[in-house]
């Protein structure tokens, strides 16, 4: 073969290091790099608290946590995808700008609420003005950052949200060690080291947007954007709140029904096997501005997307249930083996929950931001009656039944739904 034929065919053979390299710029490889990360330092964290705190003080933590991701949802009011389908290809600098004037007033209307709640409350519901104002601001820190996220997905600086996630990562994860280190037992350090690796990045990296020059490719931010997204983040609102509300929700109901001590058990299984639904999460979310895309052009497909969704929970489930069997009494320590009970309806509602959020995706792609709303009210109303039922009589395996009741009868609406406005969009 001559040297020129040589050189030709060398050039077309395909660099698997290219390749890599192009997956990993991915943003949806981004945004599950930084979930995975989160989620390790999650489970490090679960393990680190539930060796140093009895059941009781680490539901304590979870309490104090579950209070401030449902008080974010409220701060946000349903904007974070409607703001990443309606904010693409913007400049980073007038994008923070724009979420900013979104967050302004709910934020300033949150922060009064704190205040008032610590003057009216009665003594024995006030935890008192520290406690409250550590819940405040880290209630505005976690929307900051669920912000952020939809800013870089919206602005293509997916990149730069992971760094801030290591950041934060490397943060608590070095904080909570030394709590452990230090034997410190008392449930508000543990809670104000979230806090505070949580402020720390993401107030330097929407600093560092905001100085950032505005590329002249970028889209042009027209103020009527912030309208639009408010409308259908609202539309989303009912959803958002009650996405979270079903997720979260358990963890407020075992301690009013049973105790805080289940709550710990309870927690020790939960926060692992919420790591499950994280990657289809992720990929729904990086997709979305796409899918929109698709569907406008008459081009999604949505029946093969779900199916893989599908195919991955049922090849994890068995796994992760299986694993995480076996490994509660030698992680955790054997006052956690009650906890073993609710492995298996988790780690299947968790299937159920990821399998819905690719689904609902789809949904939101095609504009179907109402039945969104209907499909996560419909998982929390089921949830949360199954809650009352059964919670008093089983505790934690109760409140787990209610959590795969209510993923299941989520994904089920969803499903149907997907399927209805189809059905209508074709005749």
């Amino acid at each position: 073969m001559d040297p020129p034929a040589a050189a030709g065919l060398a050039s077309r053979r395909p660099d698997p290091l290219a390749f890599v390299r192009g997956q990993l710029r991915e943003p949806y490889v981004q945004l599950l790099a930084s979930q995975v990360l989160t989620g390790a330092v999650a489970m490090a964290a679960n393990i680190l608290m539930v060796r140093s705190m009895t059941p009781t003080h680490r539901g304590e933590v979870a309490l104090l946590l579950q209070v401030v991701y449902l008080a974010t949802q409220v701060l946000l009011l349903g904007t974070e995808r409607s703001f990443v389908a309606s904010y693409h290809n913007v400049a980073p600098g007038p994008a923070v700008r724009a979420y900013g004037r979104l967050l302004l007033l709910p934020v300033a209307v949150g922060l009064a609420g704190a205040v008032l709640y610590t003057v009216v409350a009665p003594h024995r519901h006030n935890p008192g003005p520290v406690i409250v104002a550590m819940l405040a601001w880290y209630t505005v820190i976690e929307a900051a950052a669920l912000a952020s996220r939809a800013v870089a997905i919206a602005v293509g600086r997916v990149r730069d949200f992971m760094v801030c996630r290591v950041i934060e990562s490397v943060l608590l994860l070095a904080m909570l060690i030394g709590l452990f280190i230090a034997h410190q037992h008392h449930p508000e350090l543990w809670f104000l080291a979230y806090l505070f690796a949580g402020a720390v990045p993401t107030v330097l990296y929407l600093a560092i947007w905001l100085r950032l020059p505005v590329n002249p490719d970028a889209v042009p931010v027209r103020r009527e954007l912030n309208t639009q997204v408010r409308r259908e983040g609202l539309a989303l609102f009912p959803a958002a709140i009650s996405n979270m509300a079903m997720l979260r929700v358990d963890r407020l109901v075992i301690p009013a029904l049973a105790s805080t001590a289940a709550l710990g058990l309870y927690t020790s299984v939960a926060t692992m096997t919420e790591l499950l639904a994280w990657p289809l999460r992720a990929y729904a979310d990086s997709r979305l501005g796409r899918w929109r895309a698709s569907h406008h052009d008459g081009g999604l497909q949505a029946g093969p997307i779900v199916l893989a969704a599908a195919v991955y929970s049922l090849v994890v489930v068995p796994i992760v249930a299986g694993a995480l069997y076996l490994l509660i009494v030698p992680v955790f320590g054997h006052q956690y083996a009650p906890a073993r009970v609710v492995v298996l309806p988790l780690v299947v509602a968790a299937g159920l929950y990821a399998v819905s959020r690719v689904t609902l995706g789809l949904l939101i792609a095609k504009g179907h931001g109402g039945l969104v709303s209907v499909a996560e009210i419909t998982g929390f109303v089921v949830s949360f009656a199954v809650y009352l039922l059964l919670i008093p009589r089983m505790g934690i395996l109760g409140a787990a039944y209610g959590s795969l009741a209510g993923y299941g009868a989520c994904l089920l609406f969803a499903l149907i739904a997907s399927r209805v406005a189809k059905e209508k969009t074709d005749a």
